[in-house]
């Protein structure tokens, strides 16, 4: 199932302990090059085999703005993104960049990375034989999934300063709902446009069978509303019964920013 390649699993534990990030120091112990020359045939051959048929499904059910960021970034089936590229086009949008990393970090540190507009992005490719599953990152779900959204302003914002959120959630219930608004959006996002429902959350984006689900009579989808994001628990391992469809990318950035406030002040610990 595809749920298996989303690979931001929070806890209480993975948002604690944040401080403000200064430099990327902290991420040389997982920092890597990409090599992009050393991508083998059946590597560039798996990328267009996921891609192509990902894509068929996406320009009837993907959102417009990552349909948009996709053609902005310059994703194709011809070949393995050359991230040095990906990130020359995304530095004049939005100042975003994909850093190439060994594989999961530390969940505190992917966050204080995307405090800083960078995204870690893991760099292998999946065998053929595991096209429709895989326990760990790889670079078609954390490029194809989630980078052509980062070519949005609007979600460019909420994802930094999600990003710089996180290191105020200080209590179980606190990081518990953060864990589900970016459950909620950055992996499992619904969006309404032009009257339709379309999907953007990575976890769709990247698995046929999330998405087919999400779109279908099986899944219950509610209008976006944050009180009720952060109070609805969700499996990881398995198709979602409950998603939630925002009107907008300005609707979560305005979200995140309320959480922002309620975190900053304690105001407000649930809804």
């Amino acid at each position: 199932m595809g749920t298996s390649v989303s690979v931001i699993k929070l806890n209480r534990n993975q948002l604690r302990n944040l401080t403000p990030p200064e430099s990327l120091e902290f991420t040389q112990a997982y920092a890597t090059t990409q090599e992009w020359s050393s991508y083998s045939d059946e590597d560039h051959e798996v990328w267009k085999v996921l891609h192509d048929r990902r894509m068929l499904d996406l320009e009837r059910t993907g959102s417009r703005t990552y349909l948009e960021g996709a053609d902005w970034i310059g994703l194709s089936g011809t070949s393995v993104p050359d991230l040095r590229l990906v990130n020359e086009r995304l530095a004049h949008r939005t100042g975003w960049t994909a850093m190439p990393v060994t594989g999961f970090i530390p969940s505190q540190d992917f966050f204080r990375c995307l405090a800083l507009r960078q995204f870690p992005t893991t760099v292998t490719v999946r065998p053929m034989d595991q096209l429709d599953y895989l326990p760990e990152p790889d670079i078609f779900h954390d490029v194809f999934g989630h980078v052509p959204l980062h070519a949005d302003p609007a979600f460019a914002e909420f994802l930094q300063t999600f990003g710089e959120v996180a290191s105020l959630a200080k209590s179980p219930e606190q990081i518990t709902q953060m864990a589900r608004l970016f459950w909620f959006t950055v992996e499992f996002g619904l969006i309404s446009e032009n009257g339709e429902t379309r999907i953007y959350g990575s976890g769709l984006i990247s698995s046929s069978s999330d998405a087919t689900n999400a779109l279908s009579l099986g899944c219950v989808r509610r209008p976006f509303n944050l009180d009720h994001v952060i109070d609805q628990p969700f499996e990881i391992d398995r198709l979602q019964d409950n998603l939630f469809v925002a009107e907008s990318f300005e609707q979560i950035v305005d979200a995140v920013a309320e959480m922002r406030s309620r975190l900053s002040d304690g105001s407000k610990d649930t809804p």
